[in-house]
C-alpha cells in the first residue's frame, strides 16, 4: 500500500498467471503487455510481456526472489544502446526509476573523498557533473555516454579513451534468485563492452573513484567532451548511439564509409550522414528495419574489408 492506503498502480489481467506469483506483495508498478518503443531512443519496437518498475531495491528483491529465475529478466535504464525487436520482450522488463536515480560522495576526507556512490538509474552526465563539483577527476568521460550506470557498469562503457573498468571499485547486483551480491571490479573481468556479469542479473548500484582535480579543469574537459558529440554525432535524431564495436586496430565508422554505406537506407532506417557508426529512425521505421540495416552493414563492409563487425547495440526480444 501507498502512504495515502491506495493500491500500488498496476495494468495485470489473466496474462499475470504466467509469472506464478502473488503481485500484491510487490510495492511497484507492474504492467503486462507495456509498449518499449517510447523507451527507447529508436522509437521503435515491440510490447514487453511484463514491465515492473520497482519502488526500491527492496521490492525488486521481492520480485526477483518470487520468480527465482522462472522467466527472462532484463534491466532497461534510458534505452539509449538497444533495439527492441517488433515481437516484443519475453519475461519482465525491470525499469529503474527515481528511486534508483542517487550520487552520494563517500566519506569526507582522505580517499573515501573522491568516491561516488551511484544508482543504477542515474545518468552519467549526473555522475560526472556531481564528480565535478566534488573536485573528483578521472569521470569526466561519462559525460559522452548517453546511458545510466546500470547499462555502462554491465557492458564497460567507455568514451574519449576511458571506460568503467578504470573507474569502478564494485558493484551491488540482484541475483536471478533475489540474492543481493557485491562485485569487485576484478571479478567482472572486463573486456571491451563486455563483463561477466550474468544475463539475469540486475546492478542496482556502483561506485567509482576519481582523483582529485581543479573543477574548473574537469568543467572544462566535459564541456570540451559534449562540443564533441554534439559536432560528430546525430544527437538529435532517433538513434541508438554506437551501432557496432570497433575492431582491434581500427575505427567501425571508417570501415562502414568505405564499404559505401554512409547514407544507405531501408525503409525509415538509415545510416547516418554525419556519423557512420550510428543508424538512425528518419520517420517510422521498424526495429526489423534498423536491425535489417545494420545487417546488411555488417555484410558489405566484409566483403570490402574482409573485416566481421560486432554489434555493440543490444538487441533483445522476439524477431
Amino acid at each position: 500500500m501507498y502512504d495515502d492506503g491506495s493500491a500500488p498502480e498496476s495494468d495485470i489481467d489473466e496474462k499475470d498467471a504466467r509469472l506464478g506469483i502473488d503481485t500484491g506483495q510487490l510495492r511497484g508498478k507492474l504492467t503486462a503487455d507495456a509498449p518499449l518503443a517510447k523507451l527507447v531512443w529508436f522509437k521503435a519496437g515491440g510490447n514487453a510481456d511484463y514491465l515492473f518498475e520497482p519502488a526500491d531495491c527492496d521490492d525488486l528483491v521481492q520480485l526477483m526472489t518470487m520468480l527465482n529465475g522462472s522467466v527472462p529478466v532484463m534491466a532497461l535504464g534510458l534505452g539509449s544502446n538497444l533495439i527492441v525487436r517488433d515481437g516484443g520482450v519475453p519475461g519482465v522488463v525491470v525499469r529503474l526509476g527515481k528511486p534508483f536515480s542517487y550520487v552520494e560522495p563517500e566519506g569526507e576526507r582522505g580517499i573515501d573523498a573522491l568516491t561516488l556512490c551511484c544508482g543504477a538509474g542515474t545518468p552519467g552526465i549526473l555522475v560526472a557533473s556531481v564528480a565535478r563539483d566534488h573536485g573528483i577527476a578521472g569521470l569526466e568521460f561519462l559525460r559522452g555516454i548517453p546511458g545510466t550506470v546500470g547499462g555502462f557498469v554491465r557492458m564497460n562503457g567507455g568514451a574519449y579513451g576511458r571506460e568503467v573498468a578504470d573507474i569502478l571499485v564494485d558493484c551491488d547486483v540482484v541475483m536471478s534468485d533475489g540474492n543481493l551480491a557485491r562485485f569487485p571490479v576484478e571479478d567482472l573481468r572486463y573486456s571491451y563492452r563486455h563483463s561477466a556479469l550474468p544475463d539475469n542479473a540486475i546492478v542496482v548500484s556502483a561506485r567509482f573513484r576519481g582523483r582529485r582535480g581543479d573543477p574548473r579543469r574537469i568543467g572544462e574537459e566535459m564541456d570540451r567532451i559534449a562540443d564533441a558529440r554534439e559536432n560528430s554525432q546525430p544527437l538529435r535524431t532517433k538513434t541508438g548511439g554506437s551501432t557496432f564495436k570497433n575492431p582491434e586496430g581500427h575505427k567501425a565508422w571508417e570501415l562502414v564509409d568505405r564499404a559505401g554505406c554512409r547514407g544507405m537506407r531501408l525503409g525509415d532506417a538509415q545510416v547516418s550522414e554525419k556519423h557512420t557508426n550510428f543508424l538512425i529512425n528518419t520517420g517510422e521505421a521498424s526495429s526489423s528495419d534498423i536491425e535489417g540495416l545494420g545487417e546488411e552493414v555488417r555484410a558489405r563492409v566484409y566483403k570490402e574489408t574482409g573485416i566481421e563487425l560486432s554489434w555493440e547495440i543490444q538487441r533483445v526480444g522476439r524477431p
